[in-house]
Protein backbone atom coordinates (compact mmCIF):
# COMPACT_ATOMS: atom_id res chain seq x y z
CA UNK A 1 0.00 0.00 0.00
CA UNK A 2 1.43 3.55 -0.65
CA UNK A 3 2.53 5.15 2.65
CA UNK A 4 1.87 8.52 1.20
CA UNK A 5 -2.07 7.96 1.46
CA UNK A 6 -2.54 7.67 5.09
CA UNK A 7 -0.10 10.05 6.18
CA UNK A 8 -1.12 12.73 3.59
CA UNK A 9 -4.77 12.34 5.32
CA UNK A 10 -3.70 12.13 9.02
CA UNK A 11 -0.71 15.13 8.37
CA UNK A 12 -3.28 17.38 6.72
CA UNK A 13 -6.23 18.49 8.66
CA UNK A 14 -7.72 20.64 6.01
CA UNK A 15 -8.09 16.98 3.78
CA UNK A 16 -11.19 15.37 5.70
CA UNK A 17 -11.54 11.53 5.70
CA UNK A 18 -14.59 10.53 3.91
CA UNK A 19 -15.27 7.72 7.43
CA UNK A 20 -19.37 7.58 7.95
CA UNK A 21 -21.23 8.93 10.61
CA UNK A 22 -22.24 5.59 11.65
CA UNK A 23 -18.37 5.19 12.27
CA UNK A 24 -18.37 2.12 9.97
CA UNK A 25 -16.52 1.61 7.38
CA UNK A 26 -18.22 1.17 3.93
CA UNK A 27 -17.75 -1.46 1.24
CA UNK A 28 -15.87 -0.84 -2.08
CA UNK A 29 -18.08 -0.65 -4.67
CA UNK A 30 -17.94 -3.38 -7.33
CA UNK A 31 -15.32 -2.12 -9.81
CA UNK A 32 -17.21 -3.32 -13.21
CA UNK A 33 -19.62 -5.17 -13.96
CA UNK A 34 -18.21 -6.69 -17.26
CA UNK A 35 -15.02 -8.99 -16.35
CA UNK A 36 -13.33 -8.89 -19.99
CA UNK A 37 -13.30 -4.82 -18.83
CA UNK A 38 -12.12 -5.11 -15.13
CA UNK A 39 -9.20 -7.57 -16.50
CA UNK A 40 -7.89 -4.99 -19.68
CA UNK A 41 -8.28 -2.91 -16.74
CA UNK A 42 -5.95 -4.51 -14.58
CA UNK A 43 -3.39 -5.51 -17.42
CA UNK A 44 -3.14 -2.01 -18.75
CA UNK A 45 -2.92 -0.27 -15.32
CA UNK A 46 0.08 -3.11 -14.65
CA UNK A 47 2.01 -1.05 -17.16
CA UNK A 48 0.90 2.08 -15.73
CA UNK A 49 3.18 4.15 -12.38
CA UNK A 50 0.84 5.29 -9.37
CA UNK A 51 1.54 8.59 -9.30
CA UNK A 52 1.32 8.95 -6.11
CA UNK A 53 3.74 6.04 -4.87
CA UNK A 54 6.12 5.93 -7.70
CA UNK A 55 7.18 2.80 -6.91
CA UNK A 56 3.55 0.46 -7.16
CA UNK A 57 1.80 -0.14 -10.01
CA UNK A 58 -1.55 1.70 -10.71
CA UNK A 59 -3.00 -1.33 -10.08
CA UNK A 60 -1.57 -2.45 -6.98
CA UNK A 61 -1.85 1.26 -5.27
CA UNK A 62 -4.24 2.09 -3.14
CA UNK A 63 -3.91 5.77 -3.33
CA UNK A 64 -7.00 7.90 -3.74
CA UNK A 65 -5.18 9.26 -7.22
CA UNK A 66 -4.85 5.59 -8.31
CA UNK A 67 -8.34 4.76 -7.89
CA UNK A 68 -9.29 8.31 -10.08
CA UNK A 69 -7.12 7.26 -12.82
CA UNK A 70 -8.38 3.21 -12.76
CA UNK A 71 -11.52 5.20 -13.25
CA UNK A 72 -10.14 7.33 -15.97
CA UNK A 73 -8.92 4.40 -17.56
CA UNK A 74 -11.89 2.04 -17.25
CA UNK A 75 -14.04 5.16 -18.85
CA UNK A 76 -11.56 5.01 -21.86
CA UNK A 77 -11.96 1.43 -22.26
CA UNK A 78 -15.71 1.78 -22.22
CA UNK A 79 -15.56 4.50 -25.07
CA UNK A 80 -13.31 1.94 -27.36
CA UNK A 81 -9.96 3.04 -27.04
CA UNK A 82 -7.40 0.53 -27.54
CA UNK A 83 -4.44 -0.41 -25.01
CA UNK A 84 -2.31 2.27 -26.84
CA UNK A 85 -4.50 4.73 -27.00
CA UNK A 86 -5.02 4.47 -23.33
CA UNK A 87 -1.55 4.61 -22.68
CA UNK A 88 -1.31 7.73 -24.94
CA UNK A 89 -3.76 9.80 -23.25
CA UNK A 90 -2.30 8.63 -19.92
CA UNK A 91 1.03 9.70 -21.22
CA UNK A 92 0.19 12.98 -23.08
CA UNK A 93 -1.31 14.34 -20.09
CA UNK A 94 0.87 12.71 -17.19
CA UNK A 95 4.28 12.61 -19.24
CA UNK A 96 6.12 9.30 -19.81
CA UNK A 97 6.62 8.86 -16.16
CA UNK A 98 3.36 7.32 -15.87
CA UNK A 99 4.89 4.10 -17.83
CA UNK A 100 6.55 1.47 -16.02
CA UNK A 101 8.22 0.45 -19.14
CA UNK A 102 8.91 4.46 -21.27
CA UNK A 103 9.35 3.90 -24.94
CA UNK A 104 12.87 4.26 -26.17
CA UNK A 105 13.12 7.37 -27.80
CA UNK A 106 15.74 10.69 -27.39
CA UNK A 107 14.16 11.87 -24.41
CA UNK A 108 14.27 8.69 -22.55
CA UNK A 109 17.71 8.14 -24.00
CA UNK A 110 18.88 8.77 -20.60
CA UNK A 111 16.35 6.43 -18.64
CA UNK A 112 17.76 4.16 -20.43
CA UNK A 113 21.36 4.33 -21.01
CA UNK A 114 22.84 6.15 -18.60
CA UNK A 115 23.60 3.85 -16.37
CA UNK A 116 25.38 1.79 -19.19
CA UNK A 117 27.16 4.90 -19.95
CA UNK A 118 28.03 5.49 -16.54
CA UNK A 119 29.19 1.84 -15.68
CA UNK A 120 31.45 2.27 -19.18
CA UNK A 121 33.09 5.86 -17.82
CA UNK A 122 33.55 4.01 -14.62
CA UNK A 123 35.49 1.37 -16.12
CA UNK A 124 36.95 3.51 -18.34
CA UNK A 125 38.70 5.56 -15.52
CA UNK A 126 38.90 2.61 -13.18
CA UNK A 127 41.51 1.09 -16.37
CA UNK A 128 43.39 4.52 -16.55
CA UNK A 129 43.78 4.75 -13.08
CA UNK A 130 44.93 1.30 -12.91
CA UNK A 131 47.52 1.58 -15.96
CA UNK A 132 49.04 4.86 -14.42
CA UNK A 133 49.55 2.87 -11.24
CA UNK A 134 51.82 0.06 -13.11
CA UNK A 135 53.35 2.27 -14.46
CA UNK A 136 54.51 5.06 -11.54
CA UNK A 137 58.28 5.00 -11.69
CA UNK A 138 59.86 2.65 -8.92
CA UNK A 139 62.09 4.79 -6.74
CA UNK A 140 65.87 3.50 -7.41
CA UNK A 141 67.47 1.53 -4.40
CA UNK A 142 68.95 3.42 -2.12
CA UNK A 143 73.08 3.74 -2.56
CA UNK A 144 75.67 2.19 0.53
CA UNK A 145 76.36 6.30 1.30
CA UNK A 146 72.48 7.06 1.63
CA UNK A 147 71.70 3.76 3.57
CA UNK A 148 74.68 4.68 5.86
CA UNK A 149 73.05 8.01 6.43
CA UNK A 150 69.71 7.19 7.05
CA UNK A 151 71.07 4.28 9.70
CA UNK A 152 73.06 7.06 11.26
CA UNK A 153 70.06 9.29 11.67
CA UNK A 154 67.41 6.44 12.84
CA UNK A 155 70.14 5.60 15.60
CA UNK A 156 70.59 9.29 16.64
Amino acid sequence: MCAFTVSAQVASPQMPMAVPATGQVREAAPMADDPKLEARLVDISQELRCLVCQNESLAASNAELAQDLRREVRDLIRQGNTDQEVKDFLVARYGDFVLYRPEVKPLTWVLWFGPFVLLLVAAVLMGVYLRQRRQQVQPAPLSEADRARAQKILKA
